[in-house]
């Protein structure tokens, strides 16, 4: 909280990152991607580095807000208002898609909405970035196994296979 600035920011740190290189990679890979990404339905990446301990971090928007489930459940939004949301978390996954950004973690969860009905799509820490029209294993995921929610999961992604941006609209249906 920086009361004299105006403004907070949510801090997110890595702090076991010299037991597993394999988190430090993916956590660094998390930063690089959201360097990549500027929508207004993405919290925002204000700063990354790594602090006076080693442990690696990144500094983001702070969104106040709920997630878009129990928005929508706690107002009993109607269909119609469903939707108007549902399409600004796909603005959001279409602008990372732009950027080859497959997010792979899309559930309710990781999409908050705030008190004014904007949404902010969070969390990239496995996200992938595509080579072609696919996403590629790397080393890192052999290392690390593939991360996922298996209730918002696509098909694909469950087998291990590789990954378009077909994946995320799957989960954006879920």
């Amino acid at each position: 909280d920086r009361a004299d600035l105006g403004s907070q920011a949510a801090i997110k740190i890595l702090p076991d990152a010299w037991l597993s290189p394999a988190r430090r990679e993916r956590f660094l890979a998390e930063q690089r991607t959201l360097a990549q990404l500027n929508d207004p339905g993405i919290a925002r990446l204000y700063d990354a580095g790594v602090d006076a301990q080693g442990r690696p971090y990144c500094a983001m928007e702070w969104v106040q807000g709920q997630p878009i489930d129990a928005w929508c459940r706690e107002r009993g939004l109607p269909p119609a208002g469903r939707i108007a949301l549902l399409l600004q978390v796909c603005d959001a996954v279409a602008h990372a898609h732009s950027r080859l950004v497959v997010h792979r973690d899309l559930k309710p969860g990781n999409i908050l909405v705030t008190a004014q009905g904007q949404v902010r799509l969070l969390d990239f820490g496995i996200a992938k970035l595509m080579q072609g029209d696919r996403t590629e294993a790397t080393a890192l995921t052999r290392q690390a196994g593939h991360a996922l929610t298996l209730d918002y999961a696509s098909p694909e992604q469950i087998a291990g296979a590789p990954l378009g941006t077909a994946s995320d609209v799957y989960s954006l249906g879920v």
